[in-house]
């Protein structure tokens, strides 16, 4: 029986792509028979870099919903999540802000990186992101994340507020420890790193005719001028999706010294690429299509699960308002917030 609780999830930014279902969505299909795992749909994290948008949130939420379950998902092994479904999540995160210093955000790299990159006139909400991601994974008191290199300052965040719970009151939080990803990261067709935001990306809705033309339109080898021109495999992108995906691992090999003797061109190379991705893709393409005309049932699954985590997350929040002298409000009334998603559904028919 699983014994290890794990809280992961992705920002619902549009429909999730090859690099999520290999950086993280194996991953989590795993982790499903050795943890009690919590997948959150993290829709208030995508308001601290795009808050202008709101009209996208609800269809992105389905598509990202969707997507985990044809990955194979299973809400009857794990927990989904919609964050702001469970109010909790923001209560938290505003007592674990009084438990950290503005200096000590402002040096979480990936705080200045977005920033640059993005071009934004920083938020308190910008700022304070890995306070929220903190009270993500402690309400559920998890002891272990799921998370890429880039998430290491953020889960070091986390462990301090811990720690900081745990000597101010004599609280028991976890230190959750990261789970490093083993696959490697696929880049996007034009070999910068694959985003929904940079057009690179090869979806899982996708239909074979755009996923093969996605394909046919990848960055390969730039030092090769014709076929017969010896090739790179590494750093090629085309073989970089083989390596993740051929299921023929031999072949493959053959291809590769093929390609290195200019034997083969690009165009065959990536016709291969092709009917493999679509091979692969075929059985979750058809499990998402058969969701996707239920979406009621999505919707339900998620609500089920957002219903459950609330109880977990407020069991956590009423002993942390034990902890730091508000037990009073406890005392008082408590007024009931029902978890009610289900009515969204026009948004998505």
């Amino acid at each position: 029986m699983p014994t290890e609780t794990i809280l992961t999830g992705h920002r619902p930014t549009g429909p999730r792509h090859l690099g999520h279902l290999v950086g993280t969505l194996h991953n989590w299909v795993a982790l499903q028979d050795t943890h009690t795992c919590f997948f959150l749909v993290a829709d208030l994290h995508v308001l601290t870099t795009d808050y202008e948008h709101p009209q996208r949130i609800p269809a992105n939420i389905m598509d990202t919903v969707l997507d985990w379950l044809a990955a194979g998902i299973d809400p009857s092994r794990a927990t989904l999540v919609l964050q702001s479904a469970v109010p909790a999540h923001a209560q938290f995160a505003a007592l674990l802000g009084m438990l950290v210093t503005v200096a000590r955000l402002e040096r979480v790299p990936t705080y200045k990186e977005q920033t640059r990159e993005l071009g934004l006139t920083p938020s308190l909400g910008l700022l304070s992101y890995p306070v929220l991601q903190a009270a993500d994974i402690l309400l559920y008191r998890a002891s272990a994340v799921p998370v890429g290199e880039d998430q290491l300052p953020h889960l070091e965040l986390t462990r301090e507020l811990a720690r900081r719970l745990n000597q101010l009151y004599d609280a028991d939080f976890p230190l959750p420890r990261p789970l490093l990803a083993a696959q490697p990261r696929l880049p996007g067709v034009d070999n910068r790193t694959m985003h929904n935001s940079y057009g690179n990306a090869i979806y899982l809705k996708d239909t074979p005719e755009e996923t093969t033309r996605k394909v046919m339109h990848m960055y390969t080898d730039p030092t090769r001028l014709r076929p017969s021109d010896p090739g790179h495999v590494e750093g090629n992108p085309v073989f970089t999706y083989l390596d993740a995906f051929d299921p023929q691992p031999e072949a493959l090999q053959a291809l590769k010294a093929s390609y290195r003797a200019g034997k083969v061109g690009d165009v065959a190379v990536k016709q291969h690429l092709a009917a493999v991705l679509n091979q692969y893709l075929e059985p979750l393409r058809q499990r998402r299509s058969e969701l996707a005309r239920r979406p009621q049932d999505v919707l339900d699954i998620l609500q089920t699960g957002s219903q459950h985590a609330a109880s977990a997350a407020q069991e956590t929040l009423d002993s942390v308002h034990q902890y730091m002298g508000l037990s009073l409000g406890q005392s008082f009334n408590r007024i009931s917030t029902p978890v009610e998603i289900a009515p969204l559904v026009g948004a998505f028919c």
